[in-house]
């Protein structure tokens, strides 16, 4: 006895569904995805020699805003030009663009160089917060909102010490 075989037929392969499931899939996979984005700042850091030096001419002096505690405070050589106080304990960043405005404006478009010096238990956010600041502000220019540049070039270091008077 001899078995005869059936032709097979030729079948197709039914993918839809698959396709189907991929549709679905790569859109709600690609909307989950989390998008980091780092941001690189420029900084360069000063000199022991341009934070010490005391009998320099104007164009030499530094501006520089101090972190501490209880507030900020900025400083233009040896003078200090304003001095910002912690509101409801939070530091008072939108006061502190307001006096870097009016430092900009009193020593001119062509300074473009400033000194942050904090304490050493001030939070990063904050600092980062003080570095924005610096570099620039919102203004309103033919009704739109553009972003100012202040002083471009930040510069980082430790605050000096406060001298305990006795």
């Amino acid at each position: 006895m001899r078995r005869r075989r059936k032709a097979q037929e030729d079948t197709e392969l039914d993918i839809t569904s698959f396709m189907n499931l991929m549709i679905i899939l790569v859109p709600v996979l690609l909307i989950s995805m989390v998008f980091n984005q780092i941001t690189v700042l420029d900084l360069r850091l000063p000199l022991e020699e341009e934070l010490k030096a005391q009998d320099l001419d104007p164009d030499d002096l530094t501006l520089e805003v101090v972190i501490r505690e209880s507030g900020f405070k900025v400083n233009f050589g040896p003078l200090e030009r304003s001095s910002i106080a912690k509101k409801d304990g939070k530091f008072d960043i939108k006061q502190l663009s307001i006096a870097l405005q009016k430092e900009k404006k009193e020593l001119g478009r062509e300074r473009k160089d400033i000194v942050i010096l904090s304490e050493p238990n001030i939070d990063y956010q904050v600092i980062i917060a003080v570095i924005d600041a610096a570099k620039s502000f919102q203004a309103v220019v033919a009704a739109s909102v553009v972003n100012a540049v202040l002083f471009p070039d930040v510069s980082l270091g430790d605050a000096p010490l406060v001298e305990v008077k006795s």
